[in-house]
């Protein structure tokens, strides 16, 4: 089938128009000038980076996630690591010294100022907020990627907007560095790396999304006049670049795995381990001892259900994996703290749930509060008006009805006016204050009864 060249064209057209950076890119030169700016932490830079990092641990140790997201906005973390990524782009071996040393730099800084304030805390326990940052995942490479994407194409365009803010709460460099602090003073490793190991993930990805940025809106790249010299800084640039990616790229591999394992674990318990009076309570997937511990309560499942069931692990790609299930009520083997939280995580759950279903209630029943305070209010300002234009009026009762057909049982709302005269007032006098009720209720639907 042949393809008619104007839809080509048109197609062409419409992803030019749409898609074109180089529409509201910003002059190179200022672009590249902002980069640089950043890459410095000298002064008021490091002041800022200092006092951001003891918001951002303050944060932390109050499990207060506003003040987290406050420390990250005016960190000033992000220039160094694009300044690399600007760098590679451009072949700028002395941009990227700069870079490089700086990053290492306001490392170090971050590091050390959360030591101290995490050393000196009276709060010593480690709240969801700081352990939410002890372990990447793959969900943290691509936010990371396409986090510095966003920041790269922002800071290359007139309008800047609020992109970088927003690359800077999404990436979250500031709070995996306090965490690693964290980790020194309270003497835990593990804290330590894994909170470390995050923030190297964030800040080459970050880089890789700059310097590919940077190749997409061809900015041009640094000539020199000496060849020989340009060929050893190419050099020593891809050096560079090689080990400060393999690193990354092995340990975003191992991510990728663990990623997939803990997928395939809990696919396997959803599906083979789904028994009608038993129930698995607790779960841990452990990739590096790949090891699946269960803990189940209800009627014990017998061993040769459980042995199908591992035998079924294989399918999964689960096959060198140990499953551990544990039943009964023997204290040695369950782990009270799990159910512990289970049973509170179900409290939470149905705390929330009534208490939106009595928020519910409580809006409709103030909604019906309101109608009738209106009605009160309608028959108090009816009454000198009536008086007035209908001076045989002796007392006036409006209010809103259900009217049910009793044939169909199709419900109807109605406004319903009673009015009492001095004397039997005429039809044509019946007629006029039909109207002007109509008119003063804003309603078409009114019934009018007259004694």
């Amino acid at each position: 089938m042949k393809t008619d060249p104007r839809n080509v064209i048109a197609i062409k057209k419409f992803i030019n128009e749409y898609f074109d950076l180089r529409k509201d890119k910003e002059e190179e030169i200022k672009t590249i000038d902002s980069i640089r700016k950043g890459v410095e932490f000298k002064g008021a830079n490091l002041w800022i980076l200092i006092f951001a990092v003891f918001m951002a641990s303050l944060g932390l140790n109050v499990n207060s996630t506003a003040v987290i997201i406050g420390a990250m906005l005016i960190s000033p973390l992000m220039g160094p690591i694009m300044g690399v990524g600007l760098s590679v782009g451009m072949n700028d071996f002395e941009l990227m010294k700069r870079s490089l040393k700086s990053y290492f730099i306001t490392t170090m800084f971050c590091v050390v100022t959360a030591t101290i304030y995490f050393l000196f805390t009276p709060i010593a326990e480690a709240r969801s907020e700081l352990l939410a940052r002890t372990s990447p995942s793959i969900y943290d490479v691509f936010i990371a990627l396409l986090g510095g994407m966003a920041g790269v194409v922002a800071l290359s365009t007139k309008e800047k907007g609020n992109v970088i803010p927003g690359v800077a709460i999404a990436t979250a460099l500031m709070p995996p560095l306090c965490t690693a602090g964290y980790g020194i003073a309270s003497g835990n490793l593990v804290y330590f790396l894994g909170a470390f190991y995050l923030y190297f993930i964030n800040s080459v990805f970050i880089s890789v999304a700059t310097f590919i940025g940077v190749r997409v809106m061809h900015f041009k790249r640094k000539e020199f006049v000496d060849k020989k010299r340009e060929s050893t800084v190419k050099k020593y640039i891809i050096l560079l670049s090689v080990l400060t990616m393999a690193p990354a790229i092995y340990l975003t591999f191992d991510i990728i795995k663990s990623t997939f394992y803990e997928s395939a674990a809990n696919k396997f318990i959803n599906e083979q381990l789904n028994f009608e009076n038993a129930q698995v309570v607790d779960r841990t997937v452990n990739y590096e001892k790949k090891e699946i511990r269960l803990v189940m309560l209800g009627e014990d499942v017998p061993e040769a259900s459980l042995a199908i069931a591992r035998d079924m692990m294989k399918n999964y790609n689960l096959g060198d994996t140990k499953l551990t299930v544990l039943q009964g009520m023997n204290g040695n083997q369950i782990d009270m703290s799990s159910i512990r939280a289970m049973v509170m995580e179900d409290f939470y759950k149905n705390s929330e749930q009534r208490l939106a279903e009595q928020r519910s209630q409580i809006n409709l029943l103030e909604g019906e509060l309101r109608r009738y305070k209106e009605y009160d209010e309608i028959n108090t300002s009816l009454i000198p008006e009536m008086k007035a234009l209908f001076p045989d009026v002796q007392s006036v009762a409006v209010s809103r009805m259900v009217e049910i057909s009793v044939d169909s049982m199709k419900t109807d709302t109605v406004e319903v006016a009673l009015l009492n005269f001095v004397k039997k007032p005429s039809n044509k006098e019946i007629g006029k204050i039909d109207l002007w009720l109509k008119a003063r209720l804003k309603t078409d639907k009114l019934k009018l009864i007259t004694e």
